[in-house]
């Protein structure tokens, strides 16, 4: 008899959000597990689930130790090897009930099986070699995707485009490699034929040039996997509460008359335009003893910094002094690329108020009366779409992915300068083989268990 290991064992999870919906689906994959389900199940055709074909669905209950029904349900037979995980996998649809779900999940760990780790499903499947890492993380990448634009590169990765793209890297250092250790092989007048050298150097600036379109615009890439950060920033009483209720179309903040009502960022999120946007209204900025509202004021700061639009908020219906213009100045200077200033309360004063802030284009609204709103989401969604635009690189790579990646191209660069000065071709041909070692840590080929909890912690139970 076969003792199943633990990367065998049969495990159990809940592979659908918990919470209201009509159904949900548990998984149970691993070794014996068909046995697991065969304990705790009475199909209505009487026949135990092993016995049925492959890719079959069934009808029937599941059964508690005491005799009694917890549930009708669905089962999904699927044999190894033609399943994600590569193992024998049953999955279960019951109804979506919280003490269904869990009586059915002790059921099956009363009869043999245990709960799934954090992304044991995906990690089997890679040790099982039905994916690669990159392939991995483009399944977590997909679940958690924030924009159309950022579901559409991860479904691609899920599917294998960026593992090709690191496959003819690894072949073309592989290439690179042959051309060093040629060095070896042939005499010297030879490699004059054959120009060893040229094409080895030929082929690092190739090498040099794919990662470098790989790493490009990485720094943008997490708007697009994350979705955009807009903060609204301005001096108290400006209306940026009123205006990021306007802009959510529902009352979030809290509106007085009184300065410095808010003193903390508040956040939510609305989907426009096939991604999320994350809003954050944010404490007035203003001279004040206040400790609470200094702490409110640092935050705002720091939201602005990290934030990918900044809507700068002024009261047009009140004349600003020489410093409250300076700090209005200062901020535009500061945050240039990514302002969009937002002149507010139109409706008390008009558009007439003069400043020299004009100067750098504005949009004039009145939150509370909802005019002018159209304009300015207009104006966020350019705003978004040319931070879309300016993402070149043709996969969306994680910290991993471009850690690993930087590391490599140090290493290219490094036999670059060396090929300048002097040879030495055992030097060359070991650093080839380190930056290949590197691009297999990218692919999960040269992969340590440390590395694996790292990656697989990060996803959700169930997937």
């Amino acid at each position: 008899m076969k003792f199943a290991t633990r990367n065998e064992e049969p495990i159990i999870a809940l592979c659908t959000p918990q919470g209201s919906g009509a159904l949900a689906l548990l998984r149970i994959s691993g070794q014996d597990s068909v046995d697991v389900v065969d304990k705790l199940s009475c199909l209505v055709s009487k026949k135990k689930l092993k016995n049925n074909l492959s890719h079959t669905i069934h009808f029937g209950n599941i059964v508690a130790s005491d005799g009694s029904v917890v549930d009708e349900v669905l089962f999904f037979l699927m044999r190894a090897p033609n399943t994600f995980t590569g193992e024998d996998t049953v999955e279960i649809t019951c109804h979506n009930n919280n003490f269904i779900i869990e009586q059915i999940i002790s059921e099956a760990i009363l009869n043999g099986a245990r709960l799934a780790l954090p992304g044991e499903f995906s990690r089997r499947a890679f040790l099982n070699s039905k994916i690669d890492l990159i392939q991995a993380e483009g399944i977590n990448d997909v679940i958690s995707s924030q924009s159309d634009h950022a579901l559409k590169k991860s479904m691609g990765q899920m599917q294998g485009t960026f593992s090709n793209y690191i496959q003819k890297i690894e072949m073309d250092i592989l290439k690179a490699l042959t051309y060093s250790e040629a060095h070896f092989e042939f005499l010297e007048e030879e490699q004059r034929d054959l120009d060893l050298g040229q094409n080895l150097k030929n082929e690092l600036d190739k090498l040099i040039f794919k990662i470098q379109k790989l790493k490009e615009s990485f720094s943008l890439q997490k708007q697009i996997k994350e979705g955009i950060r807009i903060s609204l920033i301005g001096l108290v009483n400006a209306g940026k509460s009123t205006l990021f209720n306007a802009l959510l179309n529902q009352d979030r903040a809290i509106v007085t008359d009184i300065p410095g009502t808010t003193r903390d960022s508040i956040e939510a999120s609305l989907y426009k335009g096939g991604g999320f946007w994350t809003l954050t209204d944010t404490a007035g900025l203003r001279k004040t003893d206040d400790f609470i509202e200094k702490v409110g004021i640092e935050r705002s700061i720091k939201e602005a910094d990290k934030a990918d639009i900044v809507l700068l908020v002024i009261d047009s219906s009140k004349k600003l002094s020489d410093e409250e213009q300076s700090v209005y100045l200062d901020l535009v200077n500061k945050y240039m690329e990514k302002v969009i200033i937002v002149f507010n309360k139109i409706d008390i004063l008009g558009k007439n108020n003069s400043m020299s802030l004009g100067s750098f284009g504005a949009i004039f609204v009145s939150a509370s009366e909802k005019t002018g709103i159209k304009t300015l989401i207009e104006e966020i969604e350019r705003k978004v779409q040319y931070i879309f635009q300016k993402c070149h690189s043709p996969f969306l790579l994680n910290k991993r992915q471009y850690g690993l990646l930087c590391n490599a191209e140090k290493i290219l660069f490094s036999i670059n300068d060396q090929l300048k000065i002097s040879v030495d071709y055992e030097l060359v041909s070991y650093s080839l083989k380190e930056s290949l070692k590197i691009l297999g840590e990218i692919t999960g080929k040269t992969v340590s268990e440390k590395m694996l909890d790292d990656i697989f912690n990060t996803f959700c139970i169930g997937k």
